[in-house]
């Protein structure tokens, strides 16, 4: 059994240890491919080997062409639209990712965000407090969780819609459940985006949602930055100087909002949410663990495809 570890952002150190060890433990050999510069380079080490694991590394169609033996790809993390789902299908390969393993990482940053923001970028000046604020969280998956968690133990109220995830659900975790995504806008003081990047999805969060958001509005992405209508966002930004926009992410119009309204818009230069010790160990050993089960036994608790 041969696993390929291909990252063009380096798990850190102790978590590849976790990987070799898990594997080691198992009987399998890791081969490792970091900081590749050119695509060739991942081509030609896949041929041979079993199994992969990749972070945000684009998995398509010429990687499952050139990768003769493949029997599964998992992706280090909760997001998968690297991975070509369909190509991998069409190649008898089973698709996985690890739900959960960076959520605690991503709320972390969610909030240490809104508090940066909230604090006037620590610029000296008087800010606001979160708490008592009304946060509005767009899905209630392992993120959205783990930001209730910690937004209640700063004291604010939390709302939530999830169109696939039943109220009583998100009520079990003191969480109030509202019952549409506009509501959901209209009524929350900061938005927090945690939808997936999906056909139904892309482009979704639009200036009629924006529009409704209430005075002094904080709308959050840490999810991907393909669920914003850039062209809306820029036109809400414009037409009202109350709200500001905190981003993991870079969107495409970075540069037009720094010159717009730097004092309103925040964007981390690399998506970090999951660029933690913790959570770089988490999903890397998960991956390994996935790939020995589903090799070893056949289990497909977290088939994508």
């Amino acid at each position: 059994m041969k696993i390929l570890v291909a990252t063009e952002k380096p798990f850190a150190a102790i978590a590849v240890e976790g990987i070799k060890k898990a594997a080691s433990e198992a009987g399998a050999d890791i081969v490792m491919l970091e900081k590749y510069t050119d695509k060739n380079q991942l081509l030609t080490a896949v041929r041979d080997v079993d199994a992969l694991i990749v972070r945000s590394d684009i998995v398509d169609k010429a990687v499952f062409d050139a990768a003769r033996s493949l029997k599964i790809v998992v992706r280090a993390g909760a997001g998968y639209d690297n991975i070509d789902l369909a190509a991998a299908t069409a190649a008898g390969v089973c698709v996985m990712n690890t739900p959960g393993q960076n959520a605690n990482a991503v709320a972390e940053l969610v909030i240490g965000m809104l508090i940066y923001a909230f604090r006037n970028r620590f610029n000296g000046t008087s800010g606001k407090e979160l708490k008592g604020k009304t946060l509005g969280l767009h899905a209630f998956g392992n993120v959205g969780r783990n930001v209730a968690r910690i937004a209640k133990g700063l004291g604010m109220n939390v709302v939530a819609y999830d169109a696939f995830c039943p109220k009583e659900v998100i009520e079990k975790e003191g969480v109030k459940a509202v019952d549409s995504v506009e509501e959901l806008f209209s009524g929350s003081d900061i938005v927090s985006l945690h939808i997936p990047a999906t056909e139904q999805t892309r482009g979704s969060i639009n200036h009629s949602l924006m529009d409704i958001m209430p005075k002094g509005a904080t709308l959050v992405n840490t999810a991907r930055k393909e669920v914003i209508n850039e062209h809306d966002l820029i036109e809400w930004l414009t037409a009202r100087a109350d709200v500001q926009y905190l981003a993991d992410i870079q969107p495409l119009c970075h540069e037009q909002l720094l010159q717009l309204c730097p004092d309103r818009y925040f964007a981390t230069p690399k998506k970090m949410g999951a660029q933690t010790a913790e959570a770089n160990i988490n999903a890397g050993i998960a991956a390994a663990r996935q790939i020995i089960d589903y090799l070893k036994n056949g289990n497909e608790r977290f088939r994508l495809n």
